[in-house]
């Protein structure tokens, strides 16, 4: 039946050309875009997730920032640290030379303070963005590492940043202090007249950030035939305590403090000019509670007698009145004095420790700045391992869009040229009334 009113023809010809031109424009938009999902009408579930992961991208390039900013930080310390070192190995070549009968040691002291004052040089220079990773002398809880954001960890619950944290090493020449009326608590003495060898325990539970210790030494020789007592009394005064001091510093063991007494000891017989087989001291053993601080005597005897002790105070003593302050690890270099024999003796022992503290600290900044540069190599990869998956969720595939637009192009003709015939089929009707 043929009819003026209803042309179902024209309608599916309309039909098909809205639905060709609904294809042809998102086909067009990808085109344009670049995108399959652009928008979240388009796929919400997808849109979203790479929205997401769109916003960990630009989080992943802070990151990148982070770290190459904490590299340079490292590298530069650890550059420096390892200039300390090679100063520090020119310092015990002139130690050396100073062991010999026939030099002139004056001369060679002259060269090792001006070795010691470039050390100082170096380190203050050693800083990048205004950190220097070389000085630790905070008693703020946290401020003796850095923390570099490594980062983005997501989970269920949500996104946490994580961090690198790298120990802050000190090779400062800063001395040690203790100022006030009330002295350090005096130790137990340990005479070394009968064993030649006494120990004395840093205990690990009393070492706390400014916490201050000293060795003290009380001397006795009736007729001074072995060593002369004056030279090896210290005193009980705060004054004296500071002859011989080692101020903790965050993060620091039982084993840090000994070390720092042993170099602030060897510092000072260098200073003093003592005779180390009258009394050396060195780090012991291992104890269940901390580390043995070890004290032997080879010319000692029953009426020449030396008696050592520990002594230390409480950080509550830290106040206006009586403040303790942190040195750096290689404040024994001010002492040295090798223009009399003893102390040249005295200087070769102690700068082996600080030749060691040295090469340490330059070794855990440089695997900090391996662990730093590998873990920015990760986290770039990661990052474009994450532009990729966003590519593939929302990016269009433009060889199939270009295909599928000029097959779309020759369907709208077509669905065109069907709704033109439909829309002329009711002409026909007029030659029945001819």
């Amino acid at each position: 039946m043929s009819s003026i009113l209803t042309n179902n023809g024209a309608m599916v010809a309309l039909q098909t050309l809205q639905s060709i031109n609904k294809n042809l424009g998102m086909t067009q938009s990808e085109i344009s875009t670049g995108k399959s999902v652009a928008t979240a009408k388009d796929n919400s579930a997808v849109w979203a997730i790479s929205k997401q992961m769109e916003s960990d991208v630009q989080g992943f390039k802070s990151i990148e920032e982070s770290l190459a900013l904490g590299e340079s930080t490292t590298a530069v310390a650890r550059n420096a640290a390892e200039t300390v070192t090679d100063l520090l190995t020119q310092i015990k070549g002139k130690i050396v030379a100073a062991q010999e009968e026939n030099v002139d040691r004056t001369k060679i002291q002259t060269d090792i303070t001006a070795l010691r004052d470039q050390i100082g040089s170096v380190v203050g220079a050693a800083q990048f963005n205004g950190l220097n990773m070389l000085g630790n002398t905070s008693r703020t809880t946290g401020e003796g590492s850095v923390n570099v954001l490594s980062s983005l960890d997501r989970s269920g619950s949500g996104v946490a940043a994580s961090s690198i944290s790298i120990s802050k090493q000190d090779l400062g020449t800063t001395k040690a202090a203790y100022t006030g009326s009330t002295a350090l608590t005096a130790g137990t003495a340990a005479n070394l007249n009968a064993t030649q060898t006494q120990n004395i325990v840093i205990t690990t539970a009393s070492v706390t950030t400014g916490q201050a210790y000293s060795i003290g030494i009380a001397g006795t020789d009736a007729d001074a035939s072995t060593f002369t007592p004056a030279d090896y009394t210290t005193g009980t005064t705060s004054a004296d305590q500071s002859k011989i001091l080692y101020v903790a510093r965050e993060g620091d063991t039982a084993a840090d403090v000994a070390r720092g007494l042993v170099a602030a000891y060897n510092g000072y017989a260098s200073k003093q000019g003592l005779d180390l087989d009258i009394l050396s001291v060195s780090v012991g053993d291992n104890v269940a509670t901390g580390v043995n601080l070890k004290f032997t005597s080879t010319k000692t005897d029953g009426t020449d007698s030396l008696a050592v002790r520990v002594d230390q105070g409480a950080t509550s003593a830290a106040t206006a009145t009586n403040s303790a302050t942190i040195g750096g690890a290689l404040a024994s270099l001010a002492d040295f004095d090798v223009t009399t024999k003893n102390g040249a003796k005295a200087a070769l022992a102690g700068i082996e420790g600080l030749i060691s503290t040295a090469i340490d600290s330059a070794a855990a900044l440089g695997s900090a700045q391996g662990r730093i540069e590998t873990q920015s190599s990760f986290v770039s990869k990661l990052s474009n391992s994450l532009t990729s998956g966003i590519g593939a969720l929302v990016d269009a595939n433009m060889e199939e869009a270009s295909a599928r637009l000029q097959a779309l192009q020759v369907q709208q003709q077509l669905a065109t040229q069907s709704l033109s015939i439909a829309n002329q089929a009711p002409q026909s009707i007029l030659s029945l009334f001819r």
